[in-house]
């Protein structure tokens, strides 16, 4: 192995060596207490190291890394102190996730680390939302992302390469080329030779390096580095290296060839360099065993201080709090001028007032800067505003909305239209396991508002009609809005916009531009998680949201002497289950309508909550009205008779006649 000092001192050398020690001396040691029962799971990067320490010294410490399994040098190298760390291996409230998340599923804003969730993948679109927000401010800083071979085996790798490649991003993309994926070699992961091979697909520069060779490491990076502050660019970084141990301590290495391990050890990084600095007179046998003692005291008493913190104190209301960056709604004059809007006019306003107020915000979607969105609510907004903060997107709605991400650690907000709700399945990762966790995992929030125009009735067929906000129902961490009129949908989007945490705002495809509406003039906002009462009675209570309440109220026409209670839950996470008590306290009586599908709608949770706290309240058992439980047809009779609102006069009589 052929190291280049170049103009870098003895001292210089040393410093790199103990850089290069440190994460060695943490993982033998670690390995120690895994076996004592300790830690109680460890991802080895043994032999590896060079990548990480390497990459991270060529950086400027304010520049962001998001990291993987393998890279303890990038936390050792940015200096966070070792009994925090080690804390957060054994699940201490000390740790950087509370003992919510193990090993480095975590990311420190104090040190620019992004740390990665298990699906491999989606740190490089949040990778590229950082790169975009160095290149919008013209910082001259870069983002540098980590993933290996069997990694870029996933979408989010492509996807996140492309979207950088199209903007020009400022981001160094690291392939980790250890040759295997947990058991399955490269042979089996990929057929291009190496992954050098991958960049002219990307029309992006691609370099290889011996990963092993901490100075050819920090050398490439540095070069790059200096190379992206006049032209800002992607750039895929191929370090050729090897997993000495297993992908992780219980799954071992019997199914490696004989021999590969031995032939891999003589390229060990910290042996060679060691070899190097003895040879060039840098150090001397004994220097280089005091600085492995000094290290190795150092990591025992850091780690018998974090053993010694007392374990977490459980408290259930903490865990639920934590979901959310707090936000204090503070209510805006309404203006009492009032215009007449459809439902997309009101969107469009928002959208408008909101760029106009916060000079940090960028829109991204497919198609919405000079075309205006295939519904035109961003029309003209490119031309207003600029096509750096309203852009247009490739199809790549994972590295999109990961892309956002990366804006709010960044300090941004973000939203994201998806062109119907229904492609949302393609980034669904994202949200449920990255927007939605990320502030409950590390305290860093997701301002980021997905804008996802929704629902049937416009004969679109079974994937542009779908009702999808059942899926993220259920997931913690995420508000879930859903007006139905036009004077709703501008305030909650505009406070959408004012809430730093992830927010799915639903918009009913139908009601664009068949419904029309006073709104009042200029900027308000109205809070989410309150229901609004469209009408108070004292038969009947209607729980529904969306286009159900337009079907409610028709239907509240058809019957002579019945006194409805409507209730417009408008937000339906997080659920204002206090106007529904209210209004069953006054009915007895009540039918949950929703245009989704039956089993597993957002009916069901209502009614078991209903059935559980307001029993005895009941006159009759709570009654659910939905949509067919098949996928939306296209021809029109068959999607009428699909919906919710062809049953909905059935439903009512049968609970009426109960």
């Amino acid at each position: 192995m052929n190291f280049n000092r170049g103009k870098r001192s003895n001292e210089d050398l040393i410093e790199i060596y103990k850089s290069l020690v440190l994460p060695r001396q943490i993982e033998e040691k670690m390995l120690i207490y895994l076996r004592q029962g300790k830690i109680s799971k460890w991802f080895s990067g043994y032999g590896q190291e060079a990548i990480s320490v390497g990459c991270t010294l060529a950086l400027d410490s304010d520049e962001f890394i998001m990291t993987m399994h393998r890279n303890l040098g990038v936390f050792t190298s940015r200096d966070i102190k070792l009994q925090r760390l080690f804390s957060q291996f054994q699940g201490k409230a000390n740790g950087f996730t509370n003992g919510r998340d193990r090993s480095f599923h975590f990311g420190s804003k104090e040190h620019h680390i992004v740390g990665m969730i298990s699906h491999l993948g989606p740190q490089l679109g949040i990778a590229d939302g950082i790169a975009l927000s160095e290149k919008m401010r013209g910082s001259g800083k870069l983002a540098l992302a980590f993933t290996g071979d069997g990694g870029a085996s996933e979408g989010d790798f492509h996807e996140a390469l492309n979207v950088a490649a199209v903007w020009d991003l400022p981001v160094i993309f690291v392939v980790e080329n250890n040759q295997w994926g947990l058991s399955t070699p490269s042979n089996e992961q990929f057929r291009c030779k190496q992954f050098i091979d991958k960049g002219i697909g990307y029309g992006m520069e691609a370099i290889q390096v011996n990963g092993n060779n901490i100075l050819e490491v920090i050398d490439s990076v540095t070069s790059i580095k200096e190379n992206l502050k006049s032209d800002p660019r992607p750039v895929l970084l191929e370090c050729v290296t090897f997993r000495i141990r297993g992908h992780e301590e219980a799954s071992g290495t019997k199914y490696y060839p004989k021999g590969l391990v031995e032939q891999w050890t003589e390229h060990d990084p910290i042996q060679n360099f060691e070899q190097y600095l003895l040879d060039e007179k840098v150090l001397d046998a004994d220097s280089c065993e005091t600085i492995k003692k000094e290290l190795t005291v150092h990591i025992s008493d850091e780690f018998s201080h974090a053993l010694s913190e007392p374990s977490i104190e459980v408290d259930p209301e903490k865990e639920i709090m934590d979901l959310f960056k707090p936000h204090e709604f503070i209510p805006c004059v309404i203006e009492k001028e009032t215009k007449e809007l459809r439902l997309i006019d009101a969107i469009a306003e928002a959208l408008d007032l909101a760029l106009a107020k916060h000079p940090d915000l960028v829109f991204m979607g497919q198609d919405i800067a000079d075309y205006g969105g295939v519904f035109k609510a961003t029309d003209g907004l490119s031309t207003k505003y600029g096509k750096e903060r309203v852009r247009n997107t490739p199809l790549c709605e994972s590295a999109i909305l990961g892309a956002a991400l990366g804006l709010s650690i960044k300090g941004h907000k973000a939203m994201v239209e998806m062109q119907f709700s229904d492609f949302v399945t393609c980034g669904f990762n994202q949200i449920v396991n990255n927007l939605a966790k990320i502030h409950w995992r590390w305290g860093q929030n997701a301002d980021v508002v997905i804008r996802m125009p929704t629902g049937a009735g416009v004969a679109a067929g079974p994937f542009h009609s779908q009702s999808t906000e059942a899926w993220f129902f259920h997931t913690p961490g995420l508000k879930i809005v859903y007006p139905s009129t036009p004077e709703d949908a501008k305030g909650l989007l505009l406070a959408s916009f004012e809430d730093p945490n992830p927010v799915l705002f639903f918009e009913h495809k139908f009601l664009y531009r068949s419904l029309s509406a006073s709104v009042p003039t200029g900027y308000y906002t109205t809070e989410i998680g309150k229901a609004r009462q469209v009408s108070v009675g004292n038969d009947v209570s209607i729980i529904t949201y969306g286009l159900g309440v337009q079907w409610a109220e028709k239907a509240a026409t058809a019957f002579d002497g019945v006194d409805f209670d409507i209730v417009d839950l408008r937000t339906l996470m997080p659920l204002d289950f206090e106007s529904i008590t209210a209004s069953v306290k006054r009915t007895g009586r009540v039918l949950i309508l929703h245009e989704d599908t039956m089993n597993g709608g957002i009916g069901a949770e209502l009614s078991a909550r209903i059935a559980q706290d307001l029993f005895e309240r009941l006159d009759a058992p709570v009654e659910r009205c939905a949509s067919l439980d098949t996928p939306v047809p296209f021809a029109a009779d068959l999607e009428n008779a699909f919906l919710a609102n062809n049953r909905l006069i059935d439903s009512l009589n049968r609970l009426l006649e109960y």
